[in-house]
């Protein structure tokens, strides 16, 4: 039987909202597995469905740079909170978004190898900064969308400066209508974005082992129907999934009686002609990166020589 440590408890009561004993029972039945566990919780209808984990789990900035039809995000990490405070490391930062913005691809490597304002190439200015600051730090990712017209909206949270935050969106319209009031519905959907999280535009946008992995759940939820009555919880589950997952169907959080699609479409008028939203994308700072907790108090004990 897999160890399972208070730990790995506490991560899967934060992502699902079970309770302790409840989720130390899905980690025994699943053997350790976070995500089995999920899946077992859900299928005892004990939790809702699994949201990729907001946690930060790494420090650094995001950064944001939008010209015309097009706009990037990138996101630098470095070691602790105090870097992200610090001048010459924001400038790093923003000179980066800079670079991608100028450039024509999204691959971290090319950026890497291209050349800094100022001289140099970008790896050149991150090992600058790190001789200098003194923390390790990467260009760990970059993405960018981009409209032939339109507009590009844009949001940070968690803002420390111009183009520089915690969390940052990218949403482009493509319309012919008023570019002003356009970037404002752009500004809109971000901060949709940012607190919504959705996985995908769409549901074609969606992973398709994703969609299996949901059905799956719905057809142990309800074993032993007839086919014909899974295939209709099927469909009324997915919607459901949709709705909680797909930027365009999830409810607006400026005015939750509406989707965002409906919202779009209500704008049109204002804005003087159709709009199509063509993509998104949303950094949020360290996600999907584990980062090791220790115990200060036994590790100043060791030290002392007080660990036996």
């Amino acid at each position: 039987m897999a160890n399972i440590t208070a730990a790995t408890v506490k991560d899967l009561r934060e992502k699902t909202g079970a309770g302790m004993m409840d989720c130390k029972a899905a980690l025994e039945a699943s053997n350790g597995d976070v995500e089995a566990a999920v899946d077992w919780l859900r299928k005892k209808g004990l939790a809702k469905a699994a949201k990729k984990s907001g946690r930060v789990a790494a420090e650094g900035l995001i950064g944001l740079a939008v010209a015309g039809g097009k706009g990037v995000v990138v996101e630098v990490n470095s070691e602790t909170d105090f870097v992200a405070r610090n001048d010459a490391f924001q400038a790093l930062v923003r000179n980066t978004a800079g670079v991608a913005l100028a450039g024509s691809t999204d691959d971290v490597e090319a950026i890497k190898q291209a050349a800094y304002p100022g001289g140099g190439k970008v790896e050149e200015a991150v090992a600058g900064a790190i001789a200098t600051i003194g923390e390790n730090m990467t260009l760990r990712r970059v993405a960018s969308v981009s409209v032939a017209q339109g507009a590009v909206g844009q949001y940070l949270h968690g803002s420390v400066g111009e183009g520089l935050g915690k969390i940052g969106v990218l949403v482009a319209l493509e319309s012919s209508g008023k570019a002003d009031e356009l970037a404002a519905l752009g500004r809109q959907i971000a901060m949709h974005v940012a607190a919504a999280n959705p996985q995908a535009l769409d549901a074609s946008g969606l992973d398709p082992a994703v969609l299996e992995r949901e059905k799956n759940v719905l057809a142990e939820k309800n074993a032993g129907k007839p086919a014909h009555v899974l295939e209709k919880i099927f469909e009324s589950g997915l919607k459901t999934y949709y709705k909680e997952v797909c930027l365009l169907e999830q409810a607006f959080i400026h005015d939750p009686s509406k989707s965002v699609a409906q919202a779009v479409k209500e704008s049109e008028g204002r804005i003087g002609g159709p709009i199509t939203v063509k993509g998104f994308v949303r950094f949020a700072l360290g996600e999907g990166i584990e980062k090791q907790e220790s115990d200060f108090a036994a590790e100043v004990a060791a030290a002392a020589g007080g660990g036996a």
